[in-house]
């Protein structure tokens, strides 16, 4: 039988260098995955120091690492500060968030991550979640299916995708929905505006970037001052989101300045400039080469009541 790996991490050295990882501190690995970001957290951390690994699809629990320092948590990182608080870690010096879907996911085509097999429309993370893709492709108005298909995947042609797909119904598989979208791209783009639909329909089965808004406010609340927040991203609408609220200290990407003009953020942004992986990388690991990595450390937390 062929032994397939669960996932290689993006950006691993510049990822863990980012955290400045103390010993004796204690971290979260919100994308556990297949444990390769948290194997090397662990190594840097003494006999005192604590990691968390997060995921919340629980095919990652098979990963876990046997390790005292270590525990495994299956949940989303929506609800970072409530899992947390259970495990009785309120507070850590460092979050690391790899956005990327694990190899796992599209290698297991029958959760219906790629068109590149014929597989059932489901596309969840999380299992146990109500909302598959099947689900929304059949249920959403044509309206809502276009603007899915504009905001979270770009795709200039989504009102004709979605009109394309209301006629078609209904839709069971991954096959279904390429023969119905197939038409409306360009044979030279086709490969990349299947990638976008899948996207699309992916951020909003899963929530993606919800969940990651909640996760960027929750940091200002569960970081110790001198934390740091590892943010690796994979497209446009996430790295904005983390970048605004880098710079900013809010959701929005509000600038609130003080006297002299200067930004009020809680954050020193590390990263000046943003970090993507090298040519070598690329060339070892392919699906790395649109990874984005941001790192923040939180100067201090905002004061109660103020809005960042």
């Amino acid at each position: 039988m062929e032994q397939t790996v669960y996932h290689i991490p993006a950006l691993l050295t510049q990822s863990i260098d980012g955290l400045a990882i103390k010993p004796d501190g204690c971290y979260v690995d919100v994308t556990f995955g297949g444990g390769g970001h948290s194997r090397a957290i662990l190594s840097c951390l003494g006999p005192k120091g604590r990691l968390i690994g997060m995921d919340q699809d629980m095919d990652a629990w098979q990963n876990r690492l046997q390790d005292d320092r270590f525990t495994f948590a299956h949940g989303n990182f929506a609800y970072l500060k409530n899992f947390l608080r259970y495990y009785g870690c309120d507070h850590v010096d460092g979050i690391l968030a790899d956005l990327g879907v694990s190899f796992h996911h599209f290698d297991d085509v029958e959760r219906g991550f790629t068109f590149r097999a014929d597989a059932p429309l489901d596309m969840r993370m999380n299992r146990n979640a109500a909302l598959t893709a099947r689900d929304l492709l059949n249920g959403y108005s044509e309206e809502r299916l276009a603007d899915i298909l504009y905001l979270y995947g770009e795709l200039r042609q989504s009102r004709r995708m979605a009109a394309a797909i209301i006629k078609a119904r209904p839709l069971s598989t991954t096959g279904d929905l390429v023969n119905v979208v197939r038409p409306l791209i360009r044979p030279a783009q086709e490969k990349k505006e299947l990638s976008m639909v899948f996207q699309a329909l992916r951020i909003e089965v899963n929530g993606e970037l919800d969940a990651l808004r909640k996760l960027l406010a929750q940091s200002l609340e569960v970081l110790n001052p001198g934390g740091r927040l590892a943010v690796i991203t994979y497209h446009s609408l996430e790295d904005r989101l983390v970048k605004n609220f880098m710079r900013t200290g809010n959701i929005e990407g509000r600038q609130e300045k003080d006297f002299y003009g200067r930004v009020n953020t809680p954050w020193h942004v590390v990263t000046g400039k943003v970090i993507a992986p090298s040519a070598d990388e690329v060339e070892r690991n392919p699906r790395s080469r649109s990874a984005k990595l941001r790192v923040a450390e939180l100067v201090s937390r905002p004061d109660n009541g103020q809005q960042y």
